[in-house]
């Protein structure tokens, strides 16, 4: 981050669909995109017989599409989120080349760092499918990468990385990001942080070891890629996010970066730092069998919102969202700052009455899974919740938080409290990938819901003991368990509201 930029507080927004999206785009960031440029083709057609050659099926294609991937494609998530986007690769004089520099283009990317080289392979990945199955997919790219082409990207590299808000390297391992290129970029970052300049670096690579001397402020290994870098093989599920936490020490001196995000397809991805924290975002999976690029789309989102300042975790969650979003489109796609506040905006009216909730946790238990219920009023979002939340969340495999209503919270904090409405406050708790469902109740406590759901766990934040609260009878009464999570004092609403009201601004987050 540009030591010059604020820092953005979550708690100072009215609700996330109205507020961030939007106020991500307006920052206008100049944003650097490095590495691997790759054209995506998707051709797809009718099966209705076999090759007599051999027992292969014959599609008949019946339609053509070419669209950017790899690096190209990140650039392409973050010009449609507003961004100002340049990219720096090799490709080459081919026509897969033209094409990728013409749609580039299109798209208000600059492409001035896009080097063409007549004996360069611009790298091809085209899927065919029939029925909306991939059936093949042919790859074609470059054996070596010309010399020549390596030393011209790094001769460009010091003016691209001039003045940029955060530079994004993406390399996929065909060799573009090479020496020179290495040092070079290196270099670059140097002086700039000699200058008292500090963009932010973020390293999406199949091995992000190189990129150390980078001093990177994120790097984004997937499941592959970590268990490359641990040197074993990481088990399956829950066992696989608690495997990667024990390993935090081990993967930020091997990446060199100070902080880690593992992505995990399908369990979402889990946020690594030095101080100890450890945020956890779920994914909101979808059948579609077409999809591609949802890695390129999370790196984007997660680089844009980091660089315009927001904390850490506020940043995954959000890269977590837009990553959803292309999960449910086919093909390689994209997020838009439209798609990205259409989605968010589908939470406003998701709290359950407790009647439609306790149909719901009968069909989860009887597909054997756990209930988890929390309740709190969660009127200022801050990372005290958050964390707590993904603390929560990890006791069991249904997460329900229940808000107290408008009236409740005034009785329990005062006249000028909620200092957001209730369907402001169901929204955004709902937007969080650690939360399944959320509901509102109107009683002192929470022991009516309590007793009508019988949650299997029921959590709480706070210096508490289970002997203090007033729900942990009817918890007890049907063989339920409490769990009192970690309290963070200097994180509660109470604080950041008379920071607001008091004029003090945002504090430093992580």
């Amino acid at each position: 981050m540009s030591a010059s930029r604020e820092p953005i507080d979550l708690s100072t927004q009215r609700a996330l669909s109205d507020w961030l999206p939007g106020r991500l785009a307006a920052e206008q960031l100049s944003i650097l995109v490095i590495g691997d440029v790759m054209l995506d083709g998707w051709w797809s057609g009718s099966i209705e017989r076999l090759c007599r050659e051999a027992p292969a099926p014959v599609v008949d294609i019946q339609s053509r599409e070419s669209v950017p991937g790899g690096a190209a494609n990140t650039a392409m998530n973050l010009a449609a989120l507003g961004a100002k986007v340049s990219v720096a690769g090799i490709i080459g004089s081919d026509d897969a080349g033209g094409d990728l520099r013409t749609q580039l283009a299109a798209a208000a990317i600059d492409v001035r760092d896009l080097q063409t080289h007549p004996d360069m392979v611009t790298t091809t990945k085209i899927r065919i499918s029939s029925g909306g199955q991939v059936m093949l997919r042919l790859d074609d790219a470059a054996k070596t990468v010309p010399a020549d082409a390596l030393d011209a990207l790094a001769a460009s590299v010091r003016a691209a990385v001039a003045g940029r808000d955060a530079v994004l390297v993406c390399d996929y391992g065909t060799g573009v990001l090479a020496e020179p290129v290495r040092t070079a970029l290196a270099d670059a970052l140097g002086s700039r942080r000699d200058a008292g300049e500090r963009p932010l670096v973020v390293v999406d690579a199949h091995d992000p070891r190189p990129w150390a001397a980078l001093q990177p402020d994120l790097v984004t290994p997937n499941a592959q890629e970590t268990a490359r870098l641990l040197d074993h093989k990481l088990p399956d599920g829950q066992e696989r996010v608690d495997a990667v936490g024990a390993e935090s020490a081990a993967l930020l001196a091997a990446t060199g970066a100070r902080a880690v995000v593992v992505t995990l397809d399908r369990d979402g991805t889990v946020l690594l730092t030095p101080d100890g924290v450890r945020h956890r975002t779920w994914a909101r999976p979808a059948a579609e069998k077409q999809a591609s690029g949802a890695g390129d789309t999370f790196v984007a989102a997660l680089t844009l919102a980091r660089a315009a300042g927001l904390p850490l975790t506020a940043s995954l969650d959000l890269a977590q969202s837009a990553a959803d979003v292309v999960v449910h489109q086919p093909g390689t796609s994209v997020c838009s700052t439209a798609q990205l506040s259409r989605y968010l905006e589908a939470f406003a009216d998701t709290a359950l009455t407790e009647e439609e909730l306790e149909r719901q946790m009968e069909m989860h238990r009887a597909q054997g899974q756990r209930i988890v219920l929390t309740n709190g009023c969660f009127d200022v979002l801050h990372s005290g919740h958050t964390r707590y939340l993904n603390q929560a969340k990890q006791l069991g495999d249904i997460l329900v938080v229940a808000l107290n209503s408008d009236d409740s919270v005034r009785r329990l904090k005062g006249a000028g409290r909620p200092i957001n409405s209730m369907a402001d406050r169901a929204a955004v708790v709902a937007a969080l990938s650690c939360v399944d469902y959320v509901t509102v109740f109107d009683t002192p406590t929470a022991t009516p819901l309590i007793r009508r759901l019988r949650p299997e766990v029921y959590a709480k934040g706070g210096d508490y003991t289970p002997e203090m609260l007033e729900e942990t009878p009817a918890v007890e009464e049907y063989g339920g368990r409490v769990a009192i999570l970690d309290y963070v004092a200097e994180r509660s609403t109470t604080a950041v509201v008379k920071r607001i009201r008091d004029g003090e601004g945002a504090v430093p987050t992580n």
